[in-house]
């Protein structure tokens, strides 16, 4: 009696699981697409707002869709409003106070702002960061799943990859595009990188993030024998290279190679992970 109803069962998880991987393939190509417009659109000297903006928003589609592949999609959804909320409200307060950032101007360049105050493209700025840092710490990490530390290096190296991601994208949002402005009071490292404190924000607050989040991402019906999966490396990596192309064409080089060589030793110890 029992038979009929596991096989519609396996069926509909056959089903789900075909369009998951045929939405997942054209997540990515889109990726691809605006990726390489928004390339196009800084190599040509073209406005490269739209690209740009069309580039955010594939990079969230696609980094949730991945995500969907290994959890259910009311957790994916719940960890990205968590996400988006907690970042937002701590950007929001930072325009307020300069709290825990560091003194900053959202300028006309980042578009639309919510509440008169927030850039549109940040709550979804910490969605791609935060997610898709937590998967590359998870690669770095493979070798020590079993370690009993493994969580407690799992977030710290996810907050670590998070402001990573963050002090590559300033130099461009700042110098370049001018999406923001840090005002007097700030003490940065370099001329072209954001204040110390925002990196030690960014840290705080990813923190405070995975706090929330963490429990509706452990996937509970892990697999002995897990693929390892790249597309959140890719996602993250790409945008690394894209920040790296832009401030090349600016003269930012600094930035630069402050890019290169957090692009290469990521990808060398996730790959590395990857393959235990």
């Amino acid at each position: 009696m029992q038979t009929p109803v596991t096989l519609e069962r396996s069926f509909g998880s056959a089903a789900g699981g075909k369009l998951l991987s045929r939405v997942h393939w054209v997540s990515t190509f889109l990726l691809a697409v605006t990726f390489l417009s928004a390339l196009i659109a800084e190599f040509t000297g073209a406005d490269a707002r739209l690209p740009e903006a069309l580039l955010m928003l594939a990079a969230t589609f696609s980094t949730l869709v991945a995500l969907a592949r290994q959890l259910p999609l009311q957790n994916v959804l719940l960890a990205a409003s968590m996400t988006a909320l907690i970042g937002s409200l701590a950007h929001l307060l930072c325009a307020k106070t300069g709290i825990p950032f560091g003194p900053v101007l959202f300028g006309s360049a980042a578009g639309l702002k919510l509440f008169g105050m927030l850039p549109w493209i940040v709550p979804l700025l910490w969605i791609v960061a935060v997610l898709n840092s937590r998967s590359v710490a998870r690669l770095v990490l493979r070798p020590w799943r079993k370690m009993r530390a493994y969580g407690f290096w799992l977030l710290g190296l996810t907050a670590l990859f998070t402001m990573l991601f963050d002090w590559a994208l300033e130099p461009v949002t700042t110098r370049i595009t001018h999406c923001w402005i840090w005002t007097a009071g700030g003490f940065s490292l370099t001329p072209q990188a954001a204040p110390v404190s925002n990196a030690i924000g960014w840290l705080v607050v990813t923190l405070l993030i995975l706090a929330f989040v963490t429990p509706v991402l452990i996937n509970k019906q892990l697999s002995k024998r897990s693929m390892p999966d790249f597309h959140p490396l890719a996602v993250w990596l790409g945008a690394i290279v894209l920040c790296g192309v832009i401030s090349a064409l600016h003269g930012l080089w600094v930035a630069v190679v402050t890019d290169a060589v957090i692009g290469l030793v990521t990808a060398g110890l996730a790959v590395r992970g990857a393959r235990w």
